[in-house]
């Protein structure tokens, strides 16, 4: 009797449990609503956890099996997740990965093979997979997605042969295998080389730190909140995050200092004891075992931004978030909007594939589409009606939807912009048809944008048939990653030079931004747009990284078609950091001249 009232109080917990977190994982993303639930479905974990370690016994006897405590751990890392993902907290995202690691450790979810009831647990082992490999990418740890990967692959292959008469069901699992595989191959050529999150170490300058410090606008923002959107048809993503959003999310975030990378097996077992169970350790925020990431984490980092990633979302739901966040803006703060996407009705470039047959009046250079040349390896895509199409190619929208005209809910236009413009407002426009939304500048409801807006097309050294849409955005590669984007542009790779090459280059790069930094800092025709945000790190190391993205577009294509090749800003950032300037222009000599691609470039004089 006792047995059963123990299993049935477990089950309760359980069902308990079980439906707080469906009320946690239907809570938006964005905003900055209350996090009592949050706080709720943690006390129930808890709860849970603590009563099946003292029960164990009963419970094993009353027919508990492993893979049911790898799912309640499961479950927390989940719930670890979902509010990195609503808070941009790092802390977060390191306790999610802890419980996924303890479950992989602990093989949780391996059991008896072949059974009809296995099925349910091997999909269950799947979506944690899955799961994990998303936490490690966010974490970058490379050794840990590289084994992710294999395992997943392996576990898809066996579910196949062992599941024959369900072969069916594992389809869009072999899509997600496929996935990352198709990430990795993209994303791991300089993974190792520097962090794309904020360093210290790396982006901040000591011989401008003082000029950053002193300086100080009428006005001055701070930076909160950002949306991310991305859509473009074939672009690289694993599960709902995409290529172009993962480097700029992490773009937008402190690197976490310290070793903590290397603490992780040996802090592993004060999360879960050698019986799976939940050590209690409250810590300061009332969750469970918060002190660990505490002790990994440091406290003297401002916070990160919150940030809203939204995938293939309809214009009203796009609209909504951008209202909502912007209601609850705090005051003297501004919001960053990064929109990815094609402006050819999801047709990708159409109109530089039609032309790619033509030459170039420069031998240096060949700028091609970004047509995808292969099936998008997650979804299908809807036919494309190929009617009216000389009309679409110069529409003033962005198109975020998959299918070919899906209506006006899938075109943003620059006007839908607008409204919000009553708040301070960091657009960057990443597509083929980011030059429409010039329309912005002057149009504005109260506060003047800050535009960063993408070249037309893309530009590059190399064989005829490379495709950028299998290497992400170039601008937005310029924006998170300067040097990797400037290797990939002169046809370079990590493997071409050696390491020491490479930091030398880096130290080039790093002095050139340190300059512009202070030009920045000390000049009198800097538009206020730009210097009530220039005392953010991040706001400050886009400004710096669109210079030399703009410089080096200039001088690698020919001057005939600039307007489709060089990116754009609005308002106009000053002259001393033009293109045309000594201070910029001679900083991509060096770094050219050190690479030994000074032939690619048209330097003046």
């Amino acid at each position: 009797m006792g047995e059963d009232v123990v299993a049935r109080t477990f089950r309760a917990l359980v069902e308990s449990a079980d439906q707080k977190f469906a009320r946690v994982r239907d809570v938006p993303t964005y905003g900055r609503g209350p996090n009592h639930y949050f706080q709720k479905v943690f006390k129930a974990y808890t709860r849970l956890w603590q009563y099946q370690q003292e029960n164990r016994s009963k419970l094993v006897e009353a027919g508990l099996q492993r893979w049911e405590i790898g799912e309640i751990a499961s479950r927390i890392g989940q719930l670890y997740f979902g509010q990195y993902m609503r808070t941009s907290e790092a802390r977060f995202l390191l306790e999610s990965y802890i419980f996924y690691e303890a479950i992989l450790n602990r093989g949780y979810f391996q059991g008896s093979k072949g059974s009809m009831k296995d099925l349910v647990v091997r999909f269950k082992e799947l979506r944690f997979y899955a799961r994990f490999l998303l936490v490690s990418l966010l974490l970058n740890r490379l050794e840990m997605v590289r084994v992710l990967v294999e395992r997943f692959r392996a576990l898809v292959d066996d579910c196949k042969v062992t599941f024959r008469e369900t072969k069916n069901n594992f389809r869009e699992w072999t899509l997600v295998v496929q996935e990352i595989a198709r990430f990795m191959k993209v994303e791991t050529a300089f993974m190792n080389v520097r962090p794309l999150r904020y360093c210290n170490l790396f982006d901040s300058y000591p011989s401008s730190v003082p000029y950053v410090a002193r300086f100080h606008a009428k006005k001055m923002l701070k930076f909160r909140d950002a949306l991310l959107a991305s859509y473009h048809r074939n672009e690289v993503k694993f599960a709902e995050l995409t290529l172009d959003t993962y480097r700029m999310l992490q773009c937008l975030e402190w690197e976490p200092s310290g070793s903590f990378y290397q603490k992780r097996p040996v802090e592993l077992n004060e999360k879960l004891n050698e019986n799976g169970a939940l050590n209690d350790h409250s810590g300061t925020s009332g969750l469970i075992d918060i002190n660990l990431v505490v002790d990994m984490t440091d406290p003297t980092l401002p916070p990160n931004p919150r940030k809203a990633i939204l995938y293939r979302p309809s214009v009203t739901h796009l609209i909504a978030v951008i209202a909502t966040i912007c209601e609850e803006l705090p005051p003297d703060s501004v919001m960053l909007i990064y929109l990815s996407a094609s402006g050819k009705s999801g047709r990708g470039n159409i109109s530089q594939m039609e032309n790619s047959g033509g030459t170039r009046k420069s031998s240096k250079v060949k700028v091609v589409s970004e047509i995808s040349q292969e099936l998008d390896s997650s979804m299908p895509e809807a036919p494309v009606n190929n009617k009216g199409h000389s009309s679409d190619c110069h529409e003033n929208f962005l198109c975020l939807c998959p299918k070919g005209n899906g209506g006006s809910n899938n075109n943003l236009y620059p006007g839908d912009i607008i409204p919000f413009t009553r708040r301070p407002l960091f657009l960057i426009i990443d597509s083929d048809n980011s030059h429409a939304f010039k329309d912005l500048h002057g149009a504005e409801r109260g506060e003047t944008a800050a535009l960063l807006l993408s070249p037309l097309k893309p530009a590059f050294k190399g064989p005829f048939g490379f495709d950028t849409t299998q290497n992400g955005s170039q601008f937005t590669f310029f924006l998170t990653a300067p040097l990797q984007a400037f290797y990939e542009l002169v046809g370079l790779s990590f493997s071409d030079t050696d390491s020491d090459a490479y930091n030398d280059a880096d130290k080039i790069l790093s002095t050139a931004l340190s300059e512009w930094e202070v030009i920045l800092c000390t000049s009198t025709s800097l538009d206020l747009v730009w210097a009530q945000v220039l005392s953010d790190p991040f706001l400050r190391r886009l400004i710096l990284r669109f210079i030399f993205c703009r410089c080096v577009l200039s001088l690698f294509c020919p001057p005939e078609d600039s307007e489709q090749y060089l990116p754009l800003c609005l308002p106009q950032l000053p002259s001393s950091v033009s293109p045309n300037s000594d201070a910029v222009q001679s900083a991509v000599l060096q770094l050219a001249n050190h690479l030994g691609v000074a032939e690619c470039f048209s330097f003046n004089g």
